[in-house]
C-alpha cells in the first residue's frame, strides 16, 4: 500500500494531536504536580491588595524598617527602636514556595524588641516572610524574601 503526500500529512497531525493530548491527561491526573493556588483564597486575598500596598507605605513614612537576620537560635526579627515593643501587635507569616505543608502563621509576642523564630520549625531553602503589625491604631507590613 502506497501513502501519498496528503495521507502522510494527515497521519502527522493525527499524531501530534495524540502526542498533545497525551501530556496533558497525564499532567491533570498526576498527583505528583501540584496544581494548587498559592493560597486557599487567592482572589479574595487580592482584593484586599491595596490595604497591602498602604500598609507598606505607612512603614516607608514611619522609616519603620525591620531586621531580620539569621542567628545560631533561628531567625531574630527587630522591631524598630522608636516604638514601644508592648504596644506592637499583629502576626508573622511565614511561606515556603516549595511545599505547603511547611507554611505558617503565628502571633506577634514581644518581651523585647526582638522577635525570634525558633531554628527547628524552619528548614533550609527559600522563605518569603510577611509581618504585619499594628502599633496604636496603624497597620505596618514587611515582606521579604530570604533563603535560610
Amino acid at each position: 500500500m502506497k501513502i501519498n503526500w496528503g495521507t502522510g500529512i494527515v497521519l502527522a497531525f493525527i499524531g501530534f494531536i495524540a502526542f498533545i493530548l497525551y501530556f496533558v491527561i497525564r499532567m491533570s491526573t498526576d498527583d505528583r504536580v501540584n496544581h494548587d493556588l498559592v493560597t486557599d483564597a487567592y482572589y479574595k486575598k487580592e482584593l484586599a491588595y491595596q490595604e497591602e500596598i498602604d500598609a507598606e507605605k505607612l512603614a516607608a513614612e514611619y522609616n519603620a524598617k525591620l531586621m531580620i537576620t539569621k542567628i545560631t537560635d533561628g531567625l531574630a526579627i527587630e522591631f524598630p527602636d522608636q516604638f514601644e515593643f508592648k504596644d506592637i501587635t499583629g502576626e508573622v507569616s511565614l511561606y515556603r514556595p516549595s511545599n505547603r505543608q511547611l507554611d505558617f502563621n503565628f502571633p506577634i509576642s514581644l518581651s523585647n524588641t526582638h522577635l525570634l523564630i525558633p531554628d527547628n520549625s524552619l528548614l533550609d531553602g527559600r522563605w518569603d516572610i510577611t509581618v504585619k503589625w499594628n502599633y496604636k491604631g496603624k497597620t505596618f507590613l514587611h515582606k521579604q524574601k530570604l533563603v535560610y
